[in-house]
Parts: structure tokens; C-alpha cells; sequence
């Protein structure tokens, strides 16, 4: 697909904004269903065999405390796994907030710091809900102290980035500039979750919810986001050019 298919493509979907509006409903909706799908079957010791043998594919073979490549790998995974953490997520919502207050985009500004802000406390709530423990197989890389279903940093990440995400790519007017930063939101998002079960703090299908989780949250305060600029109560989305 080239590029000019695809900048066709971005102009389809700004004219048909009702059918845009169902697809992101659909998958919301979709995301909401497979995480209620998944926790049965985390709650129910399904996934634990598939767990363990993703969690053991990534240590060294005669060495469960060493994590799979070498050191300067490990080394990456802890910098990719403080991207999730509560101080780098608020720190990145303030910024991103303070970027609209200085374009004047006070609504906007406020909105993003109610739904990022929700998200995480969302987040806690569930983790403490579930109370599922850590992972035992293997040593772990970082310090917890928190239940591990779902994974935190991964659905924190998911609200911050895509939501942030989201909100940047509707103030920029060029759709390469909104399809590059919804890219690296997704980016962001992926690997802080990846990093998790690296560093052995995670099952795999705990950083799975959260990434379901935290999508589906996205994609609903964008949906509510396109609603209130409807009605005038938060800013409308730059037209492409």
C-alpha cells in the first residue's frame, strides 16, 4: 500500500465518521470480551502451563536466573520496564497536558488528565481485586510489590501511551504525523509489556489483560473524546492535510 492509499485512506475515514465511530466501538467492545475470556481462564489454571513454558523459553538452559542474551539485553529490558512505571507515566501525562494548556487547548488538557488518571487508579483496583501472586519459576529481574493479574505497568502504559497517543494525533493536521504517533504509542506500549516477562516479574498472560485492559480503556476515552468535541465541550480534531 503506498502512500498515497493510505493518505486516501485517512480522508475516507474523516468524511465517514459514523462508520470510523463503529469500528472503534467493535474493537473496543472486542478487546473487552477477550480479557473477560482471558481472566476465566487465568482464574480457572488453563493458561498456566502455557505461562510457565513462555516464562522458561526466555532463561538461559541450567540457568533460571539468567534471563536469555546478553547483559547488555537485561540491561535493556529495566530501562523498557521503568517506561511503565507510575512516576514515568505521570510525569509524561503532565507534560503532554502542559503541551495542550500552551496551545490553549485547556479542555483537552484536563481531559487527558482525568482519563489517563483514571485508568491507572482502574488499573490498581483490578490488581488488587484479582490478588494473583507473582511468578515463583523464575528469579525476578525488578523489585515488586503488588499482585501480578493483571500487569500493572502494561495496562498503565496501555492507558497512558494510547490514550496520550490518541489526543496528540487528533491536535496534529498531517496524517503521517497522527499515523507516527499512534506508531509509537503502540511501541511503547508493546514493549514496556514484553519487558515484564523478560525480566521474570510477569506471567505472560498477566502483561495479555493488561494489554487488553488498558486498549480498551484507550479506545473508549477516544470515543467519548470524539463525542465531547461534537458537542463543543472539548476541542475538535485537526483536519488533515
Amino acid at each position: 500500500m503506498n502512500l498515497d492509499r493510505i493518505s486516501a485512506f485517512a480522508h475516507w475515514c474523516r468524511r465517514h465518521v459514523e462508520v470510523t465511530t463503529l469500528a472503534l466501538m467493535s474493537l473496543s467492545i472486542i478487546s473487552v470480551w477477550t480479557l473477560a475470556e482471558l481472566t476465566e481462564e487465568v482464574v480457572a489454571g488453563s493458561t498456566s502451563n502455557l505461562d510457565r513454558k513462555i516464562l522458561l523459553f526466555l532463561r538461559t538452559p541450567g540457568d533460571l536466573s539468567d534471563p536469555i542474551g546478553p547483559w547488555w539485553v537485561e540491561e535493556i529490558g529495566r530501562d523498557l520496564t521503568a517506561l511503565g512505571g507510575v512516576a514515568v507515566l505521570v510525569m509524561t501525562t503532565v507534560v503532554v497536558a502542559i503541551f495542550f494548556m500552551l496551545q490553549r487547548r485547556w479542555s483537552t488538557a484536563l481531559y487527558i488528565l482525568a482519563t489517563v488518571g483514571g485508568g491507572i487508579v482502574l488499573s490498581s483496583i483490578a490488581k488488587e481485586f484479582f490478588d494473583r501472586p507473582r511468578p515463583d519459576l523464575v528469579p525476578h529481574g525488578s523489585l515488586v510489590h503488588t499482585a501480578s493479574f493483571p500487569s500493572g505497568h502494561s495496562m498503565m502504559a496501555a492507558v497512558a501511551y494510547l490514550t496520550l497517543g490518541a489526543m496528540v494525533a487528533r491536535a496534529q493536521t498531517r496524517w503521517a504525523l497522527k499515523a507516527y504517533t499512534l506508531a509509537v504509542a503502540v511501541m511503547l506500549t508493546l514493549l514496556v509489556g514484553m519487558s515484564r516477562v523478560y525480566m521474570g516479574v510477569h506471567w505472560p498472560t498477566d502483561v495479555a489483560a493488561g494489554w487488553l485492559g488498558g486498549g480498551a480503556w484507550a479506545l473508549l476515552c477516544l470515543l467519548v473524546a470524539r463525542s465531547l468535541a461534537k458537542r463543543g465541550h472539548i476541542e475538535q480534531e485537526a483536519s488533515d492535510t
